[in-house]
């Protein structure tokens, strides 16, 4: 059995992460000692290493909840899982696509200013003037 802090120290989880994901059911409730401290099991340190590394790789908590459901059933097909990794790919390539807009108008901002004045400076007139960039390069909102 492994408490709090060694189960953290052991996946590189915070501890209070460990409680919210005990509180939302992605961890099953641990067991207490006497003196009413957590404890973890084997399979609740597995659980977490599986956790760790989904969001790790980008997963929501919520495809991470239908990953687990999933593993928690080993003898069904993974077309439910494949299904689940291949939207996390789609995402991140389209992350990917609009970091490279992204760039490619930073890139062009700075070649373009002339270091001079704050009134002339082409990084400042871009960023008050969207309509001056070549892409798109628009993110989404950030708790997305």
């Amino acid at each position: 059995m492994l408490t709090i802090g060694k189960l953290g120290s052991s996946t590189g989880v915070k501890i209070p992460t460990i409680r919210y994901y005990e509180q939302i059911g992605l961890l099953p409730e641990a067991e207490r000692s006497l003196g009413n401290q957590r404890l973890y099991t084997h399979k609740a340190h597995e659980r977490l290493v599986f956790i760790r590394h989904a969001r790790d790789l980008g997963f929501s908590l919520e495809a991470i909840r239908d990953l687990l459901s999933l593993s928690d059933n080993p003898d069904q097909p993974c077309a439910a899982a494949d299904a689940i990794a291949r939207a996390q790919l789609a995402e991140v390539e389209s992350r990917l696509a609009r970091l490279a807009a992204l760039k490619t108008e930073l890139e062009r901002m700075v070649v373009q200013c002339a270091g001079d004045r704050i009134s002339d400076c082409r990084v400042i007139e871009v960023l008050s003037d969207h309509s001056q960039c070549i892409t798109d390069h628009a993110i989404e909102d950030a708790t997305s």
